[in-house]
């Protein structure tokens, strides 16, 4: 299958500044960046009109399913937030509205040009299957806990289920599913099970996710029970020794960077979540001054109630500014960097988040001639500022146009709006 998509306008670093080009997508690839159309026949041309084409977001952090509890325990401190709604409420969770609730998620990413996300969750087979049925893709892990020092982590049904998840899906569909394993947090593991969980993702030479201080509680804490950060604590454990994905690092030290730093780890960066439970702002400026790999997520649709990287880089650009006091912190180009490449490399993908040939056709046609994008001097900032999600024409994965002016391929939305509404109603009524 070949798409030729002509007429597009690139980001100035590709070279091709005030001129219009076409990009030819065979299969899944990006097979050429040229500014005259190749002369063999495609199967579509699509006609952008000047309109951007950038590489498609991704987002390095995310509970889809938690679209079920959008709106739910408003106002409250991440641990009261957790404990007295979110938790209680996970009990009632089960494969068919985790499917659902994910296949709602997937398409309101779709929507806003995300072609990846990062996942953390349970009942992570009913996410598997409503990745592999919408074209999306994803890393997807099963939260695991452990509270008896003593215990047998590799006994417990939730380590079958991560195993199980990894034996089933890791790089199902040309690695459009990446598996990981996943650590919830160090305040909701013993050392030994972390351990062992890092000893199973080397066997199955697959990635980490971990929540890592987001809360000043949780890095407090810690530092009185174990006399050691939680990012101490992870690499002690080894687990920083499997490629690690660590969402929201708000309380970190400078030593703490300079470990992620050393073991090559990813941090996810969550700023509207963060900033909403009230749990601070990530020293951004520091991991990356450090060489820290950052990539933008969203957390779950409860603590944020949106599942939108543009906002998160538009988030980004401005608090780091406030916050610091400094109109240089966080420029656009650079975090837009994180919202693509950060969160391909986050992920494991490589050969994705660039407009180049030989790389994924991840891709996002946006529209630069809305109002509000009126007149364009720079790209990066335009994408940083005034864009919007709802200037996204069009959402490629893997070479395949998923969404496309308001209209899905591969999702019914009106299905999958009745049948969230009716688990919804079911389970949670």
């Amino acid at each position: 299958m070949k798409i030729l998509l002509k007429n597009a306008t690139l980001l100035p670093e590709y070279g091709f500044a005030g001129r219009r080009v076409s990009v030819l997508v065979r299969d899944r690839k990006i097979a050429g960046v040229t500014e005259q159309p190749p002369p063999t026949p495609a199967d579509e041309v699509i006609d952008c009109g000047g309109d951007l084409l950038i590489p498609a977001f991704y987002n390095a952090h995310c509970h889809a399913a938690m679209t079920l509890f959008r709106g739910y325990g408003e106002d409250l401190p991440l641990q009261r937030w957790l404990e007295e709604k979110i938790f209680p409420a996970e009990e009632r969770l089960n494969f068919r509205n985790v499917y659902h609730a994910s296949m709602l998620a997937i398409a309101e990413m779709l929507r806003v040009g995300i072609a990846s996300f990062s996942d953390m969750y349970m009942f992570e087979d009913a996410v598997a299957e409503a990745v592999l049925a919408s074209g999306i893709k994803a890393n997807l892990s099963r939260s695991l806990v452990s509270f008896d020092p003593e215990g047998d982590i590799a006994k417990e049904p939730r380590m079958t289920e991560a195993v199980r998840l990894a034996e089933w899906y890791h790089g199902c569909d040309d690695g459009r599913i990446l598996v990981d394993f996943s650590l919830h947090a160090e305040y909701t593991n013993v050392p030994r099970a972390c351990a062992y969980v890092a000893e199973v993702a080397s066997r199955f030479r697959t990635g980490m996710q971990i929540h890592l201080s987001e809360t000043e509680k949780e890095h407090r804490e810690c530092l009185a029970r174990r006399g050691q950060t939680p990012t101490a604590f992870f690499r002690d454990t080894g687990v920083l020794d499997c490629p690690t994905c660590a969402a929201h690092g708000v309380w970190l030290t400078d030593e703490d960077i300079a470990i992620l730093a050393e073991k090559k780890a990813s941090v996810a960066h969550n700023p509207v979540s963060n900033l909403k439970l009230g749990s601070g702002v990530m020293p951004l400026g520091r991991l990356l001054d450090a060489g820290v790999n950052v990539a933008l997520g969203t957390d779950g649709a409860a603590s944020n109630n949106r599942l939108d990287i543009l906002r998160e880089l538009q988030a980004a650009a401005l608090i780091h500014k406030g916050v610091n006091r400094d109109t240089s912190q966080a420029p656009a180009r650079t975090l837009f960097g994180l919202a693509t490449r950060g969160g391909a490399l986050a992920q494991r993908r490589p050969d994705c988040g660039r407009v180049e040939p030989g790389f994924r056709a991840d891709l996002v046609l946006l529209d630069r001639n809305a109002l509000h994008n009126i007149p364009c001097y720079d790209e990066y900032a335009m994408l940083a500022y005034s864009a919007e999600a709802a200037d996204v024409r069009m959402t490629m994965v893997d070479g395949r146009i998923l969404y496309r002016n308001g209209e899905y391929t591969s999702i019914d939305e009106e299905r999958v709006r009745a049948e969230f509404r009716a688990a919804l109603a079911h389970d949670f009524a």
